[in-house]
């Protein structure tokens, strides 16, 4: 890790921290600028928009380790001193929410690189300093979906408790937006918190309330949403791990083949993890021949993406085909993926 990654990732807020931004914070800048500050106007933040959209895409297809150094290099290097620089306050607040964009997605890399505690904190750094440049922007669904990142980051850590909190508090931010898909990307992070935190009660009200709301129809501009990519076929892979977490495994394999077969799903990573999602899942109800079937296509998709939730994937579907050892087709599944794993 870059030094110069560390110090920018330091500058995150703790979580204890992130029900106080500073409101005021772009007003003053305005009004206080440094002698030989660069000039910052609507052709800057269309570039950092435009950076967020080409490194989400290449990250969405070949996993968070594939390019976090070109994020934090263009963070660090070009990003950072614009937020320093001069600008209107309109202009200001438009590039301190593209900047929590940016910051977002790299802790969204760093999270999904590796599951190491340096990784993790730093993660949790990024997504917190997220949180602080949306609120300073006045930007509502910015600062959920930065809420939403600490929420997922600690389901994944089994944090049970922390989790709900922070999906509530994702759904609280999100509650009034006029955007369908981000009222159910927040209910449903909430949804999959609770199944975690085994409360079927408020799992099966989120997930119900994420279900209505991705039904609706898209705003007709979201314009630079960051839940925009929240597709049916996105939610339909969610609600299927959250009715599997509450042991409905029928409903659970009818919502992974909606997401892969009616939906599609146009990343790559997205879609292998899907795969090895609904092999899973086929093998605990006792299809152990749709099981291997679906992680063979599982593994063909899975090649030369660098991403932590993949890695997790390979190891866990070769751990549970160590009970068929006799079997020709899990011994070749399980080389192949150690083949992919490194």
């Amino acid at each position: 890790m870059e030094r110069r990654e560390f110090i920018l990732a330091s500058s995150g807020y703790a979580l204890s921290a992130l029900g106080l931004p500073d409101m005021d914070s772009i007003t003053r800048r305005t009004k206080s600028v440094l002698p030989g500050a660069a000039r910052v106007g609507q052709g800057e933040v269309a570039a950092v928009r435009h950076m967020v959209k080409a490194l989400g895409d290449s990250a969405s297809e070949l996993g968070g380790g594939h390019a976090r150094h070109l994020a934090v290099r263009y963070l660090t290097q070009d990003v950072a001193p614009w937020l320093e620089g001069r600008f209107t306050e309109v202009t200001g607040r438009e590039l301190f929410a593209a900047t929590s964009q940016l910051v977002h997605l790299a802790g969204w890399m760093a999270q999904d690189e590796g599951d190491t505690p340096e990784l993790r904190g730093l993660a949790q750094r990024y997504y917190a300093h997220s949180f602080r440049l949306a609120a300073e922007a006045g930007d509502p669904e910015l600062s959920a979906t930065a809420l939403r990142g600490l929420a997922v980051q600690c389901v994944d850590l089994g944090n049970r408790a922390e989790a709900v909190q922070l999906g509530e508090a994702c759904v609280e931010y999100g509650r009034h937006l006029d955007n369908p898909r981000a009222v159910a990307y927040y209910e449903a992070t909430l949804a999959n918190a609770a199944a975690q935190d085994d409360d079927r009660r408020m799992a099966t009200k989120h997930l119900a309330l994420s279900e209505a709301a991705i039904g609706r129809p898209a705003a007709a501009d979201v314009g630079d949403s960051w839940a925009a990519h929240y597709s049916p076929g996105r939610w339909a892979h969610e609600a299927g791990m959250v009715l599997s977490r509450l042991g409905d495994l029928d409903a659970a394999e009818e919502h992974l083949h909606l997401a892969l077969d009616i939906h599609g799903l146009d990343r790559r990573r997205t879609r292998a993890i899907v795969l090895a999602d609904l092999g899973g899942v086929r093998l605990r109800q006792g299809d152990v021949d749709g099981a291997m079937a679906t992680w063979r296509n599982f593994l063909d998709c899975a090649d030369g993406i660098r991403s932590v939730k993949v890695q997790a994937a390979l190891q866990d579907m070769r751990v549970r085909l160590r009970r068929y050892e006799g079997v020709l087709e899990a011994q070749e599944l399980r080389e192949q993926a150690t083949r992919i794993a490194g």
